[in-house]
């Protein structure tokens, strides 16, 4: 079901019939798309199996679908500013007993509408975002600007009701707070893994893509590959690089072996992704939120059966590579070493080798699973207290 705001920011038709005994869990986003992979496919998809009613409300219009994965769709137009108080009008209508907020925007309108509505409220924390500033301000700058969000933070953390937090190394802005890790890992991975053979090989980068995810650097690196090594780039450039990126790669004599396919739908990623040989995660150094990165294409590559190159100092994503034995880990600034390690992987057994252990690991140690249910525990306990008893006591990280 689609519904659009109205004149004064509120649902224009109902969303929901009346006299539905089930709760509504309402995952609100100001900016995340109606299919995205935490709040609708993971979170959104474990909660509805588990039996309760979820909707997201978020970005869109006509073409928005009406149901992901059990999921109902509710758009609004977002704007910012005074906008989030008709995104608050709009999710207090829904009258939604958990509201279940996925960006700061969203946070605040999640906690006016509840004030509005009666309903508990949960902050997804996704990102470090007390940094999220600092590559636009002079270094002088950046520790005030760090302490005024992480001052909002704390601030909004404990009006909340719960904190939930997609990785390591987010919850000390909400010190003092109870929090509960729901990590980014895999979900039971589907179809067969990648069958390693012989000839040159592709690299691949899932997900959104600029300079600062490297692709200097894996341009750089392809040119000291074997001649056939491909590039398959499946995303968007989202820092307005991509004329310069085509420019490097024409220069380079790299424009045959280089394809960017655009923005796809998850399921058309993937089917992308299944043809590649090698996944690159080159997050570059210089951002808080690379260092403690835990990105879906890391666990999507690994369950395709790929293996999977990565920084040494991104925390996160190194951990989840050494643990699983399913990658090689660089200096991700330095092209001459990202080339080596594909030479490392150019012997086909051994690719076959790292891929298997990457998709056994999804299934087991970093398996979605686990996640989900600590998530469906959260909110058994939250729907089971009557409205004023208290924070729930939700574990930590």
């Amino acid at each position: 079901m689609n519904v659009f705001l109205g004149s004064d920011g509120v649902a224009a038709s109902p969303a929901l019939s009346p006299g539905t005994p089930a709760p509504l869990v309402l995952m609100l986003s100001a900016a995340h798309p109606a299919a995205d992979v935490r709040v609708v496919r993971k979170e959104g998809a474990a909660l509805a199996a588990a039996g309760h009613r979820v909707l997201h409300l978020c970005p869109g219009g006509a073409g928005a679908p009406t149901a992901v994965d059990g999921v109902g769709i509710v758009t609004h137009r977002h704007r910012r500013g005074l906008g989030l108080l008709a995104l608050a009008r709009q999710a207090a209508a829904l009258r939604p007993a958990v509201i279940h907020a996925s960006e700061p925007d969203a946070w605040l309108a999640a906690l006016l509408a509840a004030r509005r509505c009666g309903a508990r409220v949960v902050l997804d924390v996704h990102e470090h975002y007390p940094s999220r500033l600092d590559a636009r301000l002079p270094a002088l700058l950046r520790p005030l600007a760090r302490g005024a969000i992480a001052a909002a933070c704390r601030a909004m953390g404990r009006a909340a009701d719960a904190v939930v937090v997609a990785k390591g190394g987010l919850d000390a802005p909400f010190a003092g707070r109870p929090v509960l890790a729901v990590r980014n890992y895999a979900p039971a991975p589907g179809g067969v893994p990648r069958r390693h053979g012989p000839g040159p090989v592709t690299l691949l980068h899932l997900g959104a893509i600029g300079r600062a995810r490297g692709w200097p650097q894996m341009l750089d690196a392809l040119a000291l590959c074997p001649p056939g090594t491909r590039l398959l780039l499946v995303g968007r450039f989202t820092d307005g690089s991509e004329p310069e990126f085509r420019a490097r790669a024409a220069a380079l004599g790299l424009g045959g072996q280089v394809e960017v396919t655009g923005w796809l739908a998850q399921d058309a990623a993937l089917a992308r992704a299944a043809e590649a040989d090698i996944a690159l995660v080159l997050f570059q150094r210089g951002e808080e939120n690379h260092r403690l990165a835990l990105p879906h294409k890391l666990f999507d590559a690994m369950a395709a059966g790929l293996p999977v190159i990565a920084p040494h100092f991104a925390e996160e994503v190194a951990t989840v590579v050494r643990a699983a034995g399913c990658g090689v880990l660089v200096d991700e600034a330095d092209p001459a070493v990202v080339a080596a390690a594909v030479a490392a992987l150019a012997e086909p057994a051994r690719r076959a080798a790292l891929g298997a252990a990457g998709r056994r690991a999804t299934q087991g140690l970093f398996s979605w699973d686990g996640e989900a249910a600590r998530l469906v525990g959260l909110y058994r306990g939250l729907l089971a207290r009557p409205l004023g008893a208290g924070t729930a006591a939700v574990g930590a990280v």
